[in-house]
């Protein structure tokens, strides 16, 4: 997530005291909550406490304890001594689709500017202290002069103004790429032949999976380890290789995203022989990118993760799971905010795996071929 602070769609809401920046965010995450779920980081000067004295996390924590962590089952509160950590706030606030800041500007954040009633924030935007803004909300705003060249709110047309930061967030999206990734990294031992270079239709897998994904991504790449680049490369699909090695399908990904960070990946695997485009245009036209990423789910409600459009903020927390041991890419959504969709036929994702499976998929599709 390159250029970002504390999330990858955030943005400040700066302004002096009794500019009614809390007000605003609170009438902002009323509205948004009814389809979104909202974070809000509150920075100021002033000290604070969230434990209260004698309650146990208080008299733990003025024992000497350094980072003290309460929890219920619906709430969860890490108190932490000393300078703040920009990596576990990071993480702390990823859940969420989209992060509210209140403060903080003096960070590179984008910025919605709120002008109190003396007009004297706007010294800083003349100035060029304030960066990154991207609009003014005011009380009167026939008083701002056109020269500033920012989009001008009043402060109760919150639907307007909740319009608008959903529409820069949104262009954060089309901003990003989205590339495709064709995974082809597994060994085939119960297949006995490469699963990749079969041929179900007139291409071999790699192929035939390969061409569907370019209807929707600007570029796609074919997921392999090193000892596997010339069987593919014949194939003129563009290879990225597995820097991550024996973890599964979760070496491809994060291979990848390593690459490009801020790339969304619609990653498949080469061994579903009746995924077809109207799958992969599902994903890609009901896609969330709030979400860490948009599956589709089985009918017993297991998610399917080698089908899947995977968003950049996903990273991250993957990242974390592989360091501690899970490398399990189904787990990871299990565990996760996700879009799901439905599969309308469960064959769509049945992969195959042995030469019995392989023989019963050819008589199906050749009858499926002679039937339509």
């Amino acid at each position: 997530m390159p250029d970002v602070t504390f999330h990858p769609f955030e943005i400040a809401f700066c302004g002096f005291s009794n500019s009614g920046k809390t007000t605003l965010i609170s009438r902002l995450v009323s509205l948004f909550s009814e389809s979104y779920s909202v974070g809000y980081y509150k920075h100021g000067c002033h000290r604070f406490d969230i434990d209260r004295e004698g309650k146990d996390s208080f008299v733990v924590r003025q024992s000497g304890a350094r980072a003290v962590m309460v929890s219920d089952p619906e709430k969860h509160a890490l108190i932490s001594t000393g300078s703040s950590d920009l990596f576990l706030e990071k993480t702390g606030l990823l859940h969420v689709d989209f992060l509210l800041v209140e403060g903080l500007k003096e960070l590179p954040l984008p910025k919605l500017v709120l002008i109190d009633h003396d007009h004297k924030i706007l010294d800083l935007l003349a100035n060029k202290t304030l960066k990154n803004v991207i609009a003014l909300v005011t009380a009167d705003p026939a008083s701002i002069p056109d020269t500033y060249g920012f989009p001008v709110f009043h402060r109760d047309r919150i639907e307007d103004i909740a319009a608008y930061i959903l529409a820069f967030f949104h262009s954060t999206v089309t901003r990003r790429p989205l590339f495709g990734l064709v995974l082809a990294g597994g060994k085939s031992e119960r297949m006995g032949e490469d699963k990749a270079l079969l041929a179900y239709h007139t291409q071999v897998q790699i192929q035939h999976t390969a061409t569907m994904l370019l209807k929707q991504c600007k570029e796609v790449y074919l997921s392999c380890r090193s000892d596997q680049q010339s069987s593919y490369v014949k194939y003129g699909i563009p290879l990225m290789l597995d820097g991550y090695l024996d973890i599964g399908p979760l070496g491809g990904l994060l291979s990848a995203q390593q690459r490009f960070p801020d790339a969304s990946w619609l990653v498949t695997a080469c061994d579903l022989p009746f995924l077809d485009h109207s799958l992969i245009s599902e994903l890609t036209a009901e896609r969330n990118p709030f979400s860490f990423a948009t599956a589709y789910r089985h009918a017993d409600r297991k998610p399917e993760p080698l089908c899947t459009l995977y968003e950049p903020k996903s990273r991250l927390p993957l990242l974390l799971r592989h360091a501690t041991g899970n490398n399990s890419l189904r787990s990871f959504l299990e565990d996760s905010p996700i879009h799901y969709l439905s599969v309308k036929d469960p064959r769509y994702l049945h992969n195959i795996n042995t030469p019995e499976e392989r023989k019963q998929v050819i008589k199906s599709l050749s009858t499926r071929g002679k039937t339509q």
